[in-house]
């Protein structure tokens, strides 16, 4: 992300928000209003309006952040996290780079991949997931 999306971004976002989005920051387990939220529709990035999820992908995982067990289709990209003594893989919007959570090979449904998601990363947008 340039500085001039960070700048912008510095503007349009709350300060938690930014936090979790520019600066990788994560919101605390059952804080967020997306977290126990399942409503029909989209899960958009904060930052750019994309879309990333639909609830139709969304379940309960009892982490205390919103879990979804697969992106739409060229949404999210991934990368090597190796933060906080811990290896792990890093979810960012595909189109802007925004920082939305992590992505981990225990999810309970048929695709075993569990997108753990920051509640400020996102906005729902109600209505047909289509």
């Amino acid at each position: 992300m340039d500085d001039a999306t960070r700048q912008k971004l510095k503007h349009k976002l709350s300060p938690q928000q930014y936090h979790v989005v520019v600066e990788k920051g994560t919101e605390p387990p059952f804080s967020g209003v997306w977290n126990a939220h399942f409503q029909p529709g989209r899960y958009r990035c904060v930052a750019c309006g994309e879309p990333l999820f639909t609830s139709q992908s969304k379940f309960d995982a009892g982490c205390g952040w919103p879990s979804f067990d697969r992106a739409l289709p060229g949404a999210v990209a991934t990368c090597e996290d190796n933060s906080l003594g811990m290896r792990r893989t890093e979810i960012t919007c595909a189109n802007c780079g925004a920082h939305l959570g992590h992505v981990f090979n225990d999810g309970p449904t048929e695709t075993g991949v569990r997108h753990c998601v920051n509640s400020l990363s996102l906005d729902f947008e109600p209505g047909d997931e289509a």
